[in-house]
């Protein structure tokens, strides 16, 4: 009876942190937008998908550096498996990111921000077929509500769908996040410190980013030349903090605590955070680097598709007696 309370508290635990790891990925999207902006400025020739590429490498290269800084013998001893584990979470997370930022050059916002989100369908119908059994209810019913919710507030429009490049790509980042996810719910790797594992995740990212920026380089001299002055770095500074350092390593700790398709559902509040930080950061990120970029504002599409959103996470949260899945 004590362990179950136990594992009820723990989960609880970990469903918090989860959604404050999901809270600091949203507020990525206006500081790379502000980020990519004033970098412009300082190299016109430089295409957005170098500058995503250069983005995630170098937010990930810090990320490990910031976390051996304060643990310096923290891959010490580091077993074979959590080296495989760290290896398999940057290959997939760093291809995926890298796949998710290419396909935006192809396609719509909406349109990216929707497929994207199909990992929401991927992952449990992929622990239904595993598993050989028929999803619940209640999980069908929550899976429905994210959909809608993500399709609300990414505006997207069934009649102006088209399957190219860009639509592919997302898609193909869409299963490459569904299997970044199944990774931290493996049971044999439970007991892996994941804090090392982290540090090996994110320079799995910067090895995938590596070769995208020096294919993609517009010259030598861009490669540095996109940090020049003290906003560009604080933002990048932030990113790798926040969104990163602590966003990551929480998810990597936390995940394997509650199932990956409850997961997957608590990651869809990512588009919530995002649209209520827009509705401020990007006039005081404006007024700091005096680069323009309005507010956004709180229209019908975001109450009605957060609301949605944050549903469907209420109801996954009620007491069960069966699984999800």
């Amino acid at each position: 009876m004590q362990d179950t309370a136990t594992d009820s508290a723990r989960h609880r635990k970990a469903v918090t942190r989860l959604i404050l790891a999901t809270s600091a990925w949203g507020i990525s999207f206006p500081l790379f937008k502000m980020l990519f902006a004033v970098q412009q400025g300082h190299e016109p020739s430089a295409d957005s998908f170098f500058l995503a590429a250069h983005a995630i490498g170098l937010r990930a290269l810090g990320a490990a550096l910031v976390i051996t800084l304060f643990k310096p013998f923290l891959l010490r001893g580091l077993s074979r498996s959590e080296w495989l584990q760290g290896a398999l979470l940057g290959l997939f997370g760093g291809t995926g990111l890298i796949l998710q930022a290419d396909g935006l050059h192809y396609t719509s916002a909406s349109t990216s921000a929707f497929l994207t989100q199909f990992y929401c369908v991927l992952l449990p119908a992929w622990q239904c077929f595993r598993r050989r059994e028929i999803p619940s209810p209640r999980l069908l019913l929550c899976t429905a509500l994210v959909l809608a919710g993500i399709t609300i507030l990414s505006g997207f429009d069934w009649n102006q769908f088209r399957l190219g490049r860009g639509e592919t790509e997302t898609l193909l980042s869409a299963v490459v996040f569904t299997v970044q996810i199944q990774l931290l719910e493996r049971p044999s790797w439970r007991h892996h410190r994941m804090l090392p594992v982290s540090v090996v995740m994110f320079l799995g990212f910067f090895l995938c980013a590596l070769p995208v920026v020096l294919l993609k380089k517009p010259s030598w001299h861009a490669v540095t030349s996109i940090y020049q002055s003290a906003p560009e770095i604080a933002i990048m500074a932030a990113i790798i903090l926040i969104c990163t350092v602590y966003a990551y390593t929480a998810m990597n700790h936390w995940q394997p605590f509650v199932r990956a398709t409850e997961a997957g559902l608590i990651y869809c509040l990512e588009p919530v955070t995002t649209a209520l930080y827009v509705l401020f950061l990007p006039a005081l990120l404006a007024a700091w680097t005096g680069v323009p970029y309005a507010n956004e504002s709180l229209g019908t599409a975001t109450l009605i598709g957060g609301t949605l959103i944050t549903l469907a996470n209420a109801i996954l949260q009620l007491p069960q007696k069966k699984s999800l899945t």
